[in-house]
C-alpha cells in the first residue's frame, strides 16, 4: 500500500509532468523571418544591425539591405544603423518584415569630397554645395551637367543651342570672372583634372566648390569654381546587377505664330502690289518638327570582398531630335576597381570610354551671305505660299528677299556629322607609411578624337549649286596626361585634430587639328568621304599646340575641440603658355570656422542643432590665354612677287614678355544653421570676387614698318562680382509611411566692369552676318558685362514726330520713331544707348519630394528672373524681307493708327529696344511619380528590387518672352563669347517637352 507520503510525491510528480506538457503545448515555435531594410528614399541600408531585444541573438543586412533571422511571435526586434534612428518592432507572426530607417541628424556625419581628400561636412570652412546620386538621376538627361540645373545655389547651367541633341553645356559658378577667357567651371572626375562627366546613373555625388578656400587647392584653374565628381564604386558583398532603362517621347515646347499663306500674300501685296500669291499652303514648322524620342539603357555590375571591390557599367543613349534629320547616339563604358593589396597598400584603377555620333542640322546661322543655311530661322522666314519643290522636282528658294533654300531641303539633304571618341584611364596607389601618414600617387591619361564631316549637295540651289556641291572634313586629336603625388598627415593633438597635405602635380596637353575641303563634285552620292572627287580643292589647314602645367600645393586643416576650425591652402603653378617673366604664380587662401552650436551655451539646445560661421579669403587664377599668345604672332597671306603669287607672313600680334595670369581675389562669409535636430537646414553665403589683370587686346600700339592695327595682349582689365546665396533644406514630415522634404536654393549675382583699356568702351557684335551690323552690345566701365547697345524705340510716326524723337531720313507716317538723344533731328549712331541687360537678377530651384509607402512623387521647379533677351528672330521677321509674325496684322495703316507696330515695309535691321524682352521664367522642370514593388513580391521572382516611374520634363513654362524659349543662347560657345554674348536669340534649336517611362531592376 502506498503511504500518505508516497502518494504526496506521486501527485507532485504527475502535476509537474502536466505543467511541462502544458508549457510545451503553449510554447511559441521559432520561425524564419526575412525582409529588407531601406532608407526614406528606398535605398538599401547595408550593414544594419537586427537584434532580438534582451538577447544576444542578431544578424545584419547584406549589401542589398536584405536580412534573415530566426525569431518567434512576441519578440521585439531592434533595427539600428549608424546615421539612422533606432527602430523597435514587436513581431506578430509575420514571415516578411520590411523596415524603413529614418536619418538621425544628430548621429549622421556627412562626408564631403574636397580637392585631394574628403572632410566631414561639419568641418568644412569653404562654400561647398553637394548634389547626390538620386537628384542627378531624377529625370533622363544627355549630360550630367543638365541635371545640375537648379540643384545648387550660384550654379548656372545652359545649353549652347536649346534642346539640340549632343549640344555642349556651359556651367558657370558665381558669374563671369573673365572677359576674354573661359568662365566655365573646372571639372575633376575621380581626381582627373579636366575630365568629362560620365552618365548621371554612374555618378555617386557631385560637389561644387565655390569660394577660394575650397578652390585654391586647384590654383590657376580654380577662379571659375570646381565641380568634383565621384563615380560609383563596388562594396563588399555578393554581386549586384542593376538595369536602368527609360524611354522618352519629346515635342517642341513652343512655336512661333506666323502668317499663313493667305495672310502672307496680303502682307506682301501691301509692301509690293505686284506680288502674286503662290498656290501652296505650307507650314514650314510642321515640316521640320517631329516627335522626337530618347532611349537610355544602363547595365551595371558591382560587388566585392574584403580585398577587392569593383563597379562596371555600360550605357547606351540614343536621341532622335525634334528637328528632322537631327540626333545623337552614344555608347559609354565605366569601370572602377579598388584592391586592398596589403594592410598598408591600396590600389585602384578607373577607366571611362565613350563614342558619340551626332547628326546635326544647321541652326543658329552665323556670318556671311543671306543666313539661308539655318533650318530654324529659314522655317520662320520662308514664304508659306511656296511648296517644297516646284513642278520640275527642283527644291524651291524663297520668292522674296534673299533667295535662300527652303528649310525642309536644308534639313534633309545637307549632312553635318560629328563622331567623337573619348577615353580616360586613371591609376592610383595609396600607401600608409606610418600611423597617420600616407602617400598617394595617381597617373591619368585621356584622349579625345573628334571628326566632323559636312556636305552641301548641288541640289541646294541657294547654298551649293553654283559651287557644284561643297564638302569638308575637320579632325581634332587631343591627349592629356596627369601625374599627381601627395602626402597626407593626420594627428590628434589634445582636443584638436590636424590634417596636413603636401603635393606635386604635372599635367601636359597636346592638341592636333587638320582639315580639308573641296567643291564642284561630279556626284553628290559620295558625300564628304571622297574629297578627291571635287575638282576645286580648297586650301587645307593643320595645327599643333602643346602646354604644360607644373604645380606644388599644400593644405592645412586644424579643428580644435569640435568648435574652432582653421584652413590654409596654397598652390604654386607654372604654365608654359606664359612668357618667361611670369610663368609662375602663387595662389593662397585662408578660412576660419566657428561651430557656435558646440559652445556650452548652445550645446544642449533643443532648437538649434547646428550653427556655424565661416569666413574665407583667397586668390585663384585663370590661365586666360592659349599657348603661344604671349609671343609675337604672324599670319599667312598671299602676296605677289612680279607675276608670281607666293606665300608670305605679316605681323599680327606683338609679343608681351610681362604678360601674367588673370587673378581673382575672393571673399566669402557664410552661415550654416540647423534647427530641430537638423530637420531644417539653412546655408547663407555672401561673396565678392575682384578679378584683376584681365588679359585684353590693346591696338593702341604705334604703327611701324608699314603695318597697322597690330594688337598686343596686356593685363589691364578688371571686373567685380558680388552675390548672395541661400540654400534651405527641410524635412517637413517624417513618418514611417509618409515623408515630405523640400530643397530650395536662391542666388543673386551682380557683375560690373571696373576697368578697361584706357577706360574706353569695347563694342562687340553678335548679330548674324546677313544683318550687316557692327555693334550690338558693349563693355563699359561701371556697367554689367555684355549690355545691349542700340536705339530706343518710341513708337510709330503719326505724321509729326513727338518732341525728342526722330525717324530715319525721308521718314513718313507709319515709320519707326526713336529717341533723338542729342536733339539734332537726325537718327544716327550718336543716338544709341544701353537698351538692356542680359544678366538675370536672381535664379532659383525648388524641389519637393514626397513618399507614401511604396510610392514617391518629385516636383521640381526652376526659375530665372530679370535677364533681358534681344531677339534677332523678331527683328528679322519685322524687317519686311520675308514672312512675319501675326503681329503685323495690327500694323499701322491710315485707318489703324492706334498701334505700336510700324506699317508694312522693307526696313533696315537696326538694333532697337523694340526687340528687347524680359527673359524671366518659372519652369516646371520635372514631375515624376515612382512605385517600388514590395521586396517580398520582387524576391519571389528572384529580384532584389523593381522600380517603375513616369515623369515629364519642361511641362510648364511661365514667361512673358514671346519667343520659343527664354533660355536663349546664341553665339555663346567658345571662350570670350561665353562671357559677353549673353541673352541673344536667333535660330536656336527649340527647347523640348518630354514624357518618360523608366524602370529600374536589381538582381
Amino acid at each position: 500500500m502506498l503511504t500518505h507520503e508516497k502518494t504526496k510525491w506521486i501527485k507532485m510528480l504527475l502535476f509537474s509532468c502536466f505543467l511541462i506538457i502544458t508549457g510545451l503545448g503553449f510554447a511559441q515555435e521559432s520561425y524564419n523571418l526575412s525582409g529588407t531594410v531601406t532608407d526614406e528614399q528606398n535605398f538599401p541600408v547595408p550593414g544594419a544591425s537586427i537584434v532580438i531585444k534582451n538577447t544576444t541573438t542578431g544578424t545584419s543586412t547584406d549589401f542589398d539591405g536584405n536580412y534573415s533571422i530566426s525569431a518567434k511571435k512576441g519578440d521585439v526586434l531592434e533595427f539600428s544603423s549608424i546615421g539612422y534612428a533606432k527602430k523597435s518592432i514587436t513581431l506578430n507572426g509575420e514571415k516578411v518584415l520590411n523596415v524603413i530607417l529614418v536619418e538621425d541628424a544628430s548621429q549622421l556625419e556627412e562626408v564631403v569630397v574636397v580637392g585631394y581628400g574628403s572632410q566631414k561636412k561639419s568641418d568644412i570652412t569653404g562654400s561647398v554645395s553637394s548634389v547626390k546620386a538620386e537628384e542627378l538621376a531624377a529625370f533622363p538627361v544627355l549630360n550630367a551637367e543638365q541635371a545640375l540645373q537648379g540643384r545648387a545655389a550660384g550654379v548656372a547651367v545652359q545649353s549652347n543651342n536649346g534642346g539640340e541633341p549632343g549640344a555642349p553645356i556651359n556651367v558657370s559658378i558665381r558669374g563671369n570672372t573673365s572677359i576674354g577667357a573661359s568662365s566655365a567651371a573646372l571639372v575633376v572626375v575621380d581626381g582627373f583634372v579636366g575630365g568629362s562627366l560620365p552618365q548621371p546613373t554612374d555618378i555617386e555625388s557631385i560637389e561644387v566648390l565655390k569660394d577660394a578656400s575650397a578652390t585654391a587647392i586647384y590654383g590657376s584653374r580654380g577662379a571659375n569654381g570646381v565641380i568634383l565628381v565621384t563615380t560609383k564604386k563596388g562594396r563588399s558583398g555578393k554581386m549586384q546587377i542593376e538595369l536602368n532603362s527609360s524611354y522618352s517621347s519629346q515635342n517642341v515646347s513652343n512655336r512661333l505664330d506666323l502668317l499663313n499663306a493667305t495672310q502672307f500674300g496680303a502682307y506682301r501685296q501691301v509692301i509690293n502690289p505686284a506680288y502674286v500669291q503662290g498656290n501652296a499652303e505650307t507650314d514650314w514648322q510642321d515640316l521640320i518638327y517631329r516627335t522626337g524620342t530618347v532611349e537610355n539603357h544602363q547595365l551595371s555590375f558591382s560587388g566585392g570582398s574584403e580585398k577587392i571591390n569593383y563597379y562596371v557599367s555600360g550605357n547606351y543613349f540614343n536621341q532622335k531630335g525634334v528637328v528632322i534629320n537631327s540626333g545623337f547616339e552614344r555608347f559609354s563604358f565605366l569601370s572602377n576597381i579598388d584592391v586592398q593589396a596589403t594592410d598598408k597598400l591600396k590600389l585602384g584603377f578607373n577607366a571611362y570610354a565613350n563614342r558619340g555620333t551626332k547628326d546635326g542640322v544647321q541652326s543658329q546661322a552665323g556670318s556671311g551671305g543671306s543666313g539661308g543655311g539655318d533650318v530654324i530661322s529659314t522655317a520662320y522666314r520662308f514664304a508659306p505660299d511656296t511648296p517644297v519643290q516646284d513642278e520640275n522636282g527642283v527644291n524651291t528658294t524663297n520668292p522674296v528677299g534673299d533667295q535662300f533654300d527652303n528649310p525642309f531641303a536644308i534639313a534633309t539633304e545637307s549632312i553635318d556629322e560629328t563622331k567623337t571618341d573619348d577615353y580616360r584611364a586613371n591609376f592610383y596607389a595609396d600607401y600608409t607609411i606610418l600611423d597617420g601618414l600616407s602617400f598617394k600617387t595617381t597617373f591619368g591619361f585621356s584622349s579625345e578624337n573628334r571628326t566632323r564631316g559636312r556636305f552641301l549637295p548641288s541640289t541646294l540651289i541657294g547654298q551649293a549649286s553654283v559651287q557644284g556641291g561643297i564638302g569638308s572634313v575637320e579632325s581634332l586629336k587631343g591627349t592629356n596626361i596627369l601625374s599627381e603625388n601627395y602626402l597626407t598627415y593626420t594627428k590628434e593633438i589634445g582636443k584638436g585634430n590636424l590634417t596636413a597635405l603636401l603635393g606635386y602635380s604635372y599635367q601636359k596637353s597636346r592638341n592636333e587639328s587638320y582639315g580639308a575641303a573641296a567643291q564642284n563634285f561630279i556626284s553628290n552620292s559620295l558625300s564628304y568621304f571622297n574629297l578627291g572627287a571635287g575638282s576645286d580643292i580648297q586650301t587645307p589647314f593643320s595645327s599643333l599646340t602643346e602646354q604644360e602645367i607644373i604645380s606644388q600645393f599644400g593644405r592645412f586643416n586644424y579643428e580644435y575641440d569640435d568648435r574652432y576650425l582653421v584652413t590654409f591652402t596654397a598652390r604654386r603653378d607654372g604654365a608654359s603658355n606664359f612668357s618667361k617673366n611670369n610663368k609662375y604664380a602663387f595662389f593662397p587662401s585662408g578660412a576660419l570656422g566657428w561651430r557656435i552650436s558646440n559652445e556650452q551655451f548652445l550645446k544642449d539646445s533643443e532648437t538649434i542643432s547646428n550653427l556655424k560661421l565661416r569666413a574665407s579669403y583667397g586668390v585663384t587664377g585663370n590661365p586666360a590665354i592659349s599657348p603661344y599668345q604671349s609671343l609675337a604672332n604672324f599670319e599667312s597671306i598671299y602676296s605677289n612677287v612680279g607675276d608670281q603669287v607666293v606665300n608670305a607672313v605679316v605681323p599680327e600680334q606683338l609679343a608681351n614678355p610681362n604678360l601674367k595670369w588673370e587673378t581673382s581675389y575672393q571673399t566669402n562669409l557664410g552661415l550654416d544653421l540647423g534647427l530641430i535636430n537638423d530637420r531644417i537646414g539653412l546655408t547663407l553665403d555672401f561673396y565678392t570676387i575682384d578679378t584683376k589683370d584681365l588679359i585684353l587686346g590693346d591696338s593702341s600700339a604705334p604703327e611701324y614698318i608699314g603695318f597697322a592695327n597690330l594688337t598686343s595682349l596686356r593685363n589691364i582689365g578688371e571686373i567685380n562680382n558680388k552675390g548672395f546665396e541661400i540654400t534651405l533644406n527641410t524635412k517637413n514630415i517624417v513618418k514611417e509611411n509618409f515623408s515630405w522634404s523640400t530643397d530650395f536654393n536662391w542666388s543673386r549675382n551682380r557683375n560690373e566692369v571696373v576697368a578697361l583699356v584706357d577706360g574706353q568702351d569695347i563694342f562687340l557684335d553678335s548679330s548674324p552676318g546677313s544683318f550687316l551690323q557692327d555693334e550690338t552690345h558693349l563693355l563699359r566701365e561701371g556697367e554689367p558685362v555684355g549690355v545691349f547697345w542700340g536705339y530706343e524705340y518710341r513708337g510709330v510716326n503719326q505724321g509729326t514726330p513727338e518732341p525728342g524723337t526722330a525717324g530715319y531720313p525721308n521718314a513718313v507716317a507709319g515709320d519707326e520713331l526713336f529717341s533723338d538723344l542729342n536733339d539734332d533731328g537726325v537718327i544716327d549712331g550718336d543716338d544709341r544707348k544701353i537698351i538692356g541687360d542680359p544678366n538675370p537678377d536672381w535664379q532659383a530651384g525648388l524641389n519637393n519630394s514626397f513618399r507614401y509607402k511604396d510610392f514617391d512623387l518629385n516636383v521640381f521647379f526652376q526659375a530665372s528672373v530679370g535677364g533681358d533677351i534681344f531677339s534677332y528672330t523678331f527683328l528679322e521677321l519685322a524687317s519686311g524681307e520675308s514672312n512675319a509674325t501675326t503681329d503685323v496684322l495690327n500694323a499701322w495703316t491710315p485707318s489703324n493708327t492706334n498701334t505700336n507696330i510700324p506699317s508694312a515695309a522693307v526696313r533696315e535691321k537696326r538694333i532697337t529696344d523694340r526687340f528687347v524682352y524680359d527673359g524671366s521664367y518659372v519652369r516646371l522642370k520635372n514631375l515624376s511619380l515612382g512605385y517600388n514593388i514590395p521586396f517580398d513580391v520582387a524576391n519571389k521572382i528572384g529580384m532584389n528590387g523593381i522600380r517603375l516611374s513616369l515623369s515629364g520634363q519642361n511641362l510648364l513654362t511661365f514667361t512673358d518672352f514671346p519667343g520659343t524659349d527664354p533660355e536663349a543662347s546664341y553665339r555663346s560657345s567658345g571662350n570670350q563669347n561665353s562671357n559677353t554674348n549673353r541673352g541673344f536669340d536667333y535660330g536656336s534649336y527649340p527647347n523640348i517637352r518630354s514624357y518618360t517611362i523608366s524602370v529600374n531592376l536589381k538582381f
